[in-house]
Formats: C-alpha cells, structure tokens, sequence
C-alpha cells in the first residue's frame, strides 16, 4: 500500500520547461535520449457563465502549468499548489488580481462525475480567501504566480476537505479592469481524486478490482504526396519522430507502460499508412517544394525501436490511412473499403509481427449498422467501439452484435469516461468568466486521473476498464508520465489488475447490444461532397486501369500505376479529415493532379507544318506517344469537323514507353485549309492527354463535290440541248408560216425571240 500512496505522490508532479529552468529528463536506460516537453496548460478549460447568444469580454488568459499532487494520497502533503501564469488579453490594464481555489461538494456515483466531465459542476461549496497576484496587469503582459492551499484545517484559504472522494476543483481569479467594476476575470475547473486523507487511514484495495486494459495508439494525418520516389507535403513528421517529438514521446511512454505489472494489459493500435510512410523515409525522401527531407535518421531510430518493442506482444493495424469507414461505406465505395481493411498485411511486412485478427477500431470508436454489415461480410469479426456506440446495453464489458447471417460481432468497449477526459474540452467561443486555452483541445489528463481513480478506487465493481486515448494524442511528455505512472501504481497495489485485449475477445460475450450512432458523429464524417469526387476519381482510375496491360516482361505491371493512386484516393478519406473538410479537399486536389498527369502521359504529336491531302479518301497520319510503363490500348476521336468524315476507327495498342505512326481513315468532303481536332481516349472512354489541333490542307474533291459537279454539268447539258431544240423548232414553224411574193423570192427571216 505504501508503494501505491508514494506513487500517486509522485505522479503528482508535471515535468515542464519554462524560459527560467528546464526540469530533468527522463531516464531512458541510456537507450534514446529523452528532451523534456514544453510547459502546457495542465487543467481543461471549462465553460462556467456562458449564455445562449452572450459574447461577454474576455480580459485574462490563466494557464495552470503545474499543479501537486495530482492525486491526494495518505502518505502525501497536506495542501495542494498550482503554479503557471497570468497575460492580460484584453484592452485595457487590470488590477487588484486576485486568486483562489474553490471546490464542491464530492462526487459520489457515476452519473455525477461523467457530467462534471461534460459540463462545469457547482465548485462553490467552499469559497476560501483570495490570494493577491499582482497590483496591476498592462495589456499583453504576463506574470507567473505560485499558490498553496491547504487541503483541511481552519485556515482562510482551506479547501476544508474532510473526506476521500472526486471533487470538484475552481482555479478562480478576480481583478478590476480600467473603467470597470471587480470582476471574475478567468477560471479554470478540474477534478481533484482524494484516495485517502494525508495522514489518515489508507485504503484496503478492493477484493474485485477493476480489469484494466490500455489501448496506445500511433497514427498521424496522411501526408504522401508520391511514393515513388517519395515525396511528401511537410516535413511536421521528421520533427514528430525525433527526440522531443509526439510520436517520439508516444512511442516512448508505450515501452514505458510494457514494464511492470501493466504491461500485459498493454496493446499497440498503429496505423499501417504511418508505418508505410516512416519505412519510406528510412530510404531518403522529398518534401514538395523544399527539396530533401531531414527525417532520414530519425525515422531508421524510430522505426527499430518499434520493431523492438512489439515483440510478442499485442498490435492492433488500424484501418490503412485510418479511413473513415462509415464515409466510405455510404459513398458505397467498396474497394477503398477492401483496401483499408488490408493493412493488417503492412503491419506485419513493416513490423514483423502478427496483428490482431479480424480486428477492426474505427475512427472515433462508432459505426453504424450498414458499416456493420459491409465490415462482416468482409471477414471482420470483432470491434473496439465507443461506450456512445452502444445502445442502451449497461455496464463496460464487452457485447455481441448479431451480423448479418447470423455472425456474431465482438465488440469491446472503451471506456467513456477515461477517454472523453483524455480527449479534453473543444475550444469553444469565449464567454463571460472563461479563459482561452493555450492550445485548441486543452490537455485534460487530471481529469482522466480523477475518472479512472474513481473507478478502480470507489466503484469496486471488478469492471472492465478500457483505456484509450485519443487517436492523435499531443500530450506533452510529463502529462502522459502521469497517466502511466498513476495507472500501474494503481495495478501495483491491487486496485485495478491488467487483463489482455486478447483475453476479451477470448470468450464470446453472451451480453447482446445495438448499435447508435451518434448525431455528433454523424456531423463529423468526410461530408457526400468529398466522396462523391473521390468516386469519380476512383471511376475514372478503374477504367484507366482496364485499358492497361503487360504482355512482356519489359513492361511494368499495371498495378504499379494504379494502386499507389487508390491508397491516395483512400487517404483523402482518413479520419484524420473528419471535422476538417479543407484538410480532405487538399488531399484529394493532390491526387486528382497525379491521375491527370497519368493520363496526360499517352498524347497526340501535333505537326509543325500543315497535313497535305492529295485525294478525297486521302488517311491523316499521326503520330501517337506513350510514356507508361505499360502497354495501353487507345482509340482516337475525330470531333466533328465541317468537311471531313471519321471512319470506322479500330483499337491500337501502345508499346510501353513507345511512339506508334497511325494512319486515320477519313473522307474529304472538301478543298480548303481547315483545322481538325483530334483527341484520345481509352477502351471505357476516359480521356488520355491533350487535344491536339492539325492544319489539313485538301485540293481533292471529295465524293459529295464530285456528285454535285456531275449534276451541275449534266443539268447545263440539259439545258443547252433544250435551248438548240426550242431554236430549231421555232425555225422551221416560222419558214411554215411566211407566203412567197410575187416574184416567187421568199421574205427575209426575221430573228427569233425564243
């Protein structure tokens, strides 16, 4: 029990580096050098006075930097300090800044902690006195304070705790800004977990203590641009990756949390597109528009250091790209659905290590029930889903969902009330009484240390426990020691005791369940705008695939055009876009331009002279290229041109990286110098390259010229015969006609009018 009660203790202290001092690394058995995290807001901001429509002012930023102890225990101090800073953020200077911690009343069941988890709860049941910070605050300053409390006893600024319990916690300052009256200028709320009084009577760990399993996940948002050579959007990763970094720091706490009596409740969630983007920065990359990259060392460290520790032990391989399934799902993009289910195989290639079969942990840990359906009959047989997920089913164990056909689905339940707490507070407008948080979600590991202390110290029920923070998890360095030392002290000494995700799946459940998806959720998914395009881009890439082929062992397969193309398309699907349209946008914008320039790759020749034609049936030759690595078939379009017929046009297939000279049957229907375009398309229609515009110059006359000259001649024949018949006939009519004269001599002719 001692050892339980100095651990708590000491997991009360927050490592943070301010301008003034650094704090001491942590040791790392001389392995990997540690950088210690930079100082961070430890408790999570709250709304306390907001009112529907109220846009108050906001005159004071308060960031808690470091707060002791985290966790009260008996063996621990008598009182509790918070220390970080104050900056004036309004428009005017303060003064007679004023602090004070105020609490409430303990939290005494379930129900009562997850809604001070959700919501700001009545932390006014002890208002001790105020303790001055500074006499006056110009604008954009900021000045550290330091304040101590005592926990019980009389004194004015007592928290005047009596009992063990969850209680509420108010980070409370006033001041008086110029031109204005005493006001609440910020506050900052948190749970304080008290397990025993200081100098009291320690606590008997429960007979049935909680089952513990600990969910750490290692995803980061898509950023290939090409992976042959690999290119990338931003070189954020190198910096995650290397000492001091998220990733970096994520990964060490892992190996941290796999010694000692934790980690066999411990399991590695990773995201296979990660793996496959470190693995190709291991062998040099790009940056887009900065040249090379400079994580080359970092990832080969990162990387073997991974593959050292999951040895054995247990891997999740998140959907590839960490897709948003149930965007895909209602897009009925099947085959990204196929693909992103597939990277258990990129796990096990990159990491050399079996992950969990038929496993799958969507985004934000829900789905909906044609997910469900799409997911079972794809060979998934069991899930890792939010406690929100699951409809109206009591408790924290695992369920049974019965699929389609009658296939049940296991479903493991993280814990909602641990993980919402690890997840932090959404930034929110600013409102009367509130700061503005450091950072856009604000750490909030003090209040998961009060939810999971809560449950294996107070409920004693032998629940399971299901940890899992969020899947891009920024918490600094010291904040995630303090979980995981929190957590195995609290194994250690029989609070709670560590049960394997395999243990779970292990029995089927016998509890069944429905599933609920929440609006909230619902709200958050890749919107119909962005999956709509990436069907179109999936279309066309499917047709452009069809036309593709590698008949000899010179050509490429043409797989290796097109299936980097589709895990792009997927990553333009991740969940990490899901909230973030713009973010979805650019990944897809980046590639659309990769499946333009594949189709701008086979193109028309255009001639630097006009194209004569000597006669009407005359072909138009043309010269065609291709510069895939792979054989294609093409059909060329003549569009309509006045004066030129396109004849039947047969198939033609490229060579890889090859230049073809085709001959185009046309019919010329007239002389002149006309322009003709010409463009190319595939066997299913998708259009290859650019138009190309000719100069086609024809002195043959073509078939419809020749008939109408010979109609013309032989009308004007016609015409000419009729006129010489009607002359001669009306000749002789007039020799009829005219009597001799007397002499017997006849009378001239006189000229006909006819």
């Amino acid at each position: 029990m001692k050892r339980l009660l100095s651990a708590l203790a000491a997991a009360g202290i927050l490592l943070v580096s301010t301008a003034s001092a650094a704090p001491a690394a942590p040791v790392d058995t001389g392995r990997l050098p540690v950088r210690p995290a930079p100082a961070t807001q430890v408790w999570a901001t709250r709304a306390l006075s907001s009112q529907p429509g109220q846009q108050s002012q906001v005159w004071l930023r308060l960031d808690v930097e470091e707060m002791t102890p985290r966790v009260i225990t008996a063996d621990g101090p008598d009182s509790i300090t918070i220390s970080g800073k104050v900056v004036n953020v309004g428009d005017r200077p303060l003064e007679e800044i004023e602090l004070r911690l105020e609490r409430g009343r303990p939290l005494t069941d379930e129900d009562a902690v997850r809604k001070a988890l959700r919501e700001p709860t009545d932390a006014e049941f002890v208002q001790p006195n105020f303790t001055p910070v500074t006499d006056r605050l110009e604008q954009n300053e900021s000045k550290p304070f330091r304040l101590t409390v005592p926990l019980s006893g009389s004194d004015p600024t007592s928290l005047r705790i009596t009992e063990p319990g969850i209680y509420p916690i108010l980070a409370n300052i006033n001041g008086v800004p110029d031109f204005g009256g005493r006001a609440r200028l910020a506050a900052l709320s948190t749970l304080l977990p008290v397990l025993a009084m200081p100098g009291g009577q320690a606590p008997t760990p429960p007979t049935n203590p909680a089952k513990l399993t600990l969910l750490w996940p290692l995803a980061d948002r898509p950023r290939v641009v090409t992976g042959n050579p690999t290119v990338l959007t931003d070189d954020d990763l190198a910096g995650s990756l290397a000492m001091g970094g998220r990733l970096y720091g994520l990964l060490m706490a892992y190996e941290s949390a796999l010694t000692g009596p934790l980690g066999t409740g411990v399991c590695l969630a990773v995201d296979p597109d990660l793996l496959r983007t470190v693995e190709a920065m291991t062998q040099g990359y790009e940056v887009r528009g900065q040249g090379a990259g400079k994580g080359k060392s970092a990832a080969e460290l990162w990387l073997n250091r991974l593959r050292l520790l999951v040895a054995g032990r247990c891997v999740i391989a998140l959907p590839d790209a960490d897709a948003d399934l149930v965007a895909l799902s209602r897009a009925e993009l099947t085959g990204l659905v196929d693909i992103a289910l597939n990277g258990a195989e990129v796990v096990r290639d990159v990491l050399d290590v079996q992950p969990t079969q038929g496993l799958t942990w969507p985004e934000d840990g829900v789905l909906d029930q044609p997910t469900l359906a799409s997911l079972t009959g794809r060979g998934v047989t069991s899930l890792v889903l939010d406690q929100s997920a699951v409809a109206g089913t009591p408790g924290t164990g695992p369920v049974r969902f019965d699929g389609p056909e009658g296939k049940p689905v296991t479903a493991v339940r993280i814990d909602g009330m641990v993980s919402d707490a690890l997840q932090g507070a959404a930034a929110a407008r600013p409102v009367a009484g509130v700061t503005t948080p450091s950072e856009t979600r604000p750490v909030s590991v003090q209040n998961a240390l009060a939810a999971l202390t809560f449950r294996a110290g107070f409920q004693n029920t032998g629940q399971h426990v299901v940890i899992a923070p969020p899947r891009r998890w920024n918490a600094p360095t010291g904040e995630v020691d303090t979980l995981l030392r929190t957590t195995k002290s609290l194994v250690a000494d029989g609070f709670a005791t560590p049960v394997g995700l395999e243990s779970l799946l292990a029995a089927p459940p016998t509890q069944p369940a429905a599933l609920s998806y929440p609006v909230e959720s619902g709200a958050r998914e890749v919107p119909p705008t962005v999956t709509a395009a990436i069907s179109e881009s999936w279309l066309r890439l499917h047709r452009l695939s069809e036309s593709m082929s590698q008949p000899d062992a010179a050509s490429a397969e043409p797989s290796d055009l097109i299936d980097p193309l589709r895990l792009a398309l997927l990553r333009a699907v991740s969940g990490a876009w899901r909230g973030n349209e713009d973010g979805a946008r650019a990944a897809l914008a980046v590639v659309r331009e990769q499946i333009d320039g594949l189709q701008g790759l086979v193109t028309v020749t255009e001639p630097n002279s006009p194209i004569l034609l000597g006669s009407g049936d005359s072909p138009i030759p043309l010269s065609i290229k291709n510069r895939l690595d792979v054989r294609i078939t093409v059909r060329i379009v003549i569009e309509d041109t006045p004066g030129i017929v396109a004849k039947d046009l047969t198939d033609i297939e490229l060579p890889a990286r090859g230049d073809r000279l085709v001959r185009v049957p046309v019919e010329v229907q007239r002389s002149g110098r006309f322009p003709v375009h010409i463009r190319l398309v595939t066997t299913s229609g998708v259009e290859l390259g650019e138009r190309a515009r000719l100069e086609v110059s024809s002195s043959a006359y073509g078939t419809i010229t020749v008939v109408i000259t010979g109609l013309a001649g032989a009308a004007l024949v016609l015409l000419s015969a009729r006129r010489i018949y009607r002359r001669v006939r009306a000749a002789r009519a007039a020799s009829a006609q005219v009597p001799n004269d007397a002499s017997g001599v006849t009378s001239p002719e006189r000229s006909s009018t006819s």
